[in-house]
């Protein structure tokens, strides 16, 4: 057998402003990229030929450690605080001249890639690595241009990762050496001192997240989104752990993407070109269609093999609970392509609820979907974010405040006028704990809320008997197809009714707690959707 020979492609695409003496790869292939990474010696094949990797130190998105770039574009168009750090234009300025000159002798894995598969609504995107199995992530989680899209191609934005580059927090502004600093400006995502891969794909959502909503009124959404034979389409909103992946990979219906999406005058449509799921505990049993997408050309982050074989072991959590896989869509045999769907019919807010008191399904009137799409109550579940080892309570606007560059009452304006213009079903579906809060209940059971949101699709709910939940004011039914209706109301559930009432109230009053910095902008129809105690 002939030695196989990995030369590098000239890039007709000139990198933008980035020399190099090294090797420059370009639009490699999955295979001459997997090749690349066993060489280099960043993974190993698995038995199923999945590529694992490891991401070091970081094994989570780093929010703290996120900024935007200070100018005049945004300095009054952005949600500034928190979740917004600004960087100055002369500090960015700064840390990209030495990142070009730490890449100067650098060989580079460049891709040319698609955000959003409406091409009417699509960014171009140019990415830059230094690490193979990074570029084979971005051609796995972004959508892949034809021969002819990349004859003329010519990038919106650049993304440049370079882990082994660390920024000094001395000179260059940062609070750590580990930097993600998004330029909308010079239209320009800078990513170092960290190798997790989901800093790229949020790194875009957060652009998608500015451009789409503040310069062409189409709401981008953290959610997943499928669609049934009848051309129902269904969202689903929730943060990381909350089930957006799991939920919406169903064999029944189409899969229009699991994580990001905008939403038109008259579609839904899919910002990626895969998906990024969680495998901690996975298995065919519980979640075939992601287990049975684990393959070659796949990318498994921070997993580890059973003894003695290349078989992964996805109960292993000794490097953390966070263990991901990353996947073209069209591994998943039921996904849509071109990933559009109509505007949706049934729209899901997942909560991984903590306290165990949210029902496991409540419908919700215009004012509570309004004031719950604002609140974006869920629990950080653990591995997602650097420092979480257990779910906490956590409010997170849009149910995606962290990658939202603009103020939440700018997505909810959106959504109430979307809300006004079609006839939707808006459901509350608490994936966490029930009989009792974190460390005395029990995580709901996956079966009983397919079920349950099964039943919501086909229609199965509209005319069931409900109970209005005397806290929050929910409508929750009493009886759904095969879920035991004891679940159903979870005060029930709970072998301390009182302890139960207290722990439902304050949470409630957690809930007007938090909302208190959007009475401003909320009118009194949203105020209406206020938990009632």
């Amino acid at each position: 057998m002939q030695d196989l020979v990995l030369t590098p492609t000239v890039s007709p695409y000139p990198l933008p402003d980035v020399d190099t003496s090294g090797k420059v790869f370009s639009n490699l292939t999955p295979a001459e990229l997997v090749e690349h990474s066993l060489r280099r010696k960043e993974g190993f094949l698995s038995s199923t030929g999945a590529l694992m990797v490891d991401t070091g130190a970081f094994t989570g998105r780093s929010p703290k450690d996120r900024y935007l770039v200070l100018d005049e574009k945004t300095r009054e168009a952005v949600w500034w605080g928190d979740i917004n750090i600004p960087l100055d234009e002369e500090k960015f300025d700064q840390l990209l001249a030495k990142m070009k000159n730490y890449l100067a002798d650098k060989d580079l894995f460049v891709r040319n890639a698609l955000a959003g598969a409406d091409p009417n609504h699509q960014l171009r995107l140019k990415v830059i690595n230094t690490m193979a199995w990074h570029n084979l992530f971005c051609y796995n989680m972004f959508l892949r241009p034809t021969k002819d899209e990349l004859k003329n191609f010519k990038s919106d934005f650049t993304i440049i990762c370079a882990p082994g580059f660390e920024a000094d927090p001395k000179t260059d502004g940062t609070q750590n050496a580990n930097f993600v600093i998004l330029n909308l400006t010079k239209r320009m995502i800078l990513i170092g001192g960290t190798a997790y891969a989901g800093e790229m794909k949020k790194g875009v959502f957060s652009v998608l997240n500015f451009l789409l909503p503040h310069e062409k009124g189409i709401l981008s959404m953290h959610c997943s989104a499928n669609m049934g034979k009848d051309g129902d389409t269904a969202i689903f909103f929730g943060l990381s752990g909350t089930g957006k992946t799991t939920l919406s990979a169903d064999p029944d219906r189409q899969l229009i993407g699991d994580d990001e999406h905008g939403w038109t005058e008259d579609s839904v449509f899919n910002f990626e070109g895969g998906c990024y799921a969680k495998v901690v505990d996975l298995s065919r049993d519980k979640e075939p269609e992601i287990y049975d997408a684990i393959k070659f050309g796949s990318v498994v982050e921070n997993t580890c093999f059973k003894n003695g074989t290349r078989d992964i072991d996805y109960g292993n959590r000794s490097l953390t609970e966070n263990t991901r896989t990353a996947y073209p869509i069209h591994y998943i045999p039921n996904a849509l392509q071109p990933s559009i769907g109509s505007i949706p019919k049934n729209i899901f807010f997942l909560t991984a609820d903590a306290f165990g008191v949210i029902p496991p399904i409540s419908r919700l009137n215009k004012s509570q979907a309004m004031y719950h799409f604002i609140s974006g109550y869920t629990a950080k579940v653990a591995g997602t974010e650097m420092g979480v080892i257990e779910p906490k309570l956590t409010f997170s606007a849009c149910f995606g405040a962290a990658f939202l560059p603009l103020h939440p009452t700018e997505y909810a304006r959106l959504f109430g006028n979307k809300m006004e213009k079609n006839e939707v079903n808006v459901w509350l579906v608490n994936t966490g704990w029930t009989g009792g809060s974190y460390g005395a209940g029990t995580r709901m059971k996956l079966s009983h809320t397919r079920a349950m949101i099964k039943a919501a699709l086909q229609g199965k709910l509209e005319f069931a008997p409900y109970h209005v939940d005397p806290v929050f004011g929910f409508m929750v039914p009493n009886i759904c197809p095969d879920v035991p209706f004891e679940i159903l109301n979870p005060r029930n559930t709970w072998d301390d009714a009182e302890q139960y009432d207290r722990t439902a109230e304050n949470l409630a009053n957690a809930f007007k707690e938090n909302f208190r910095k959007f009475e401003d902008f909320a009118d009194e129809d949203i105020l209406k959707g206020a938990p009632l105690k």
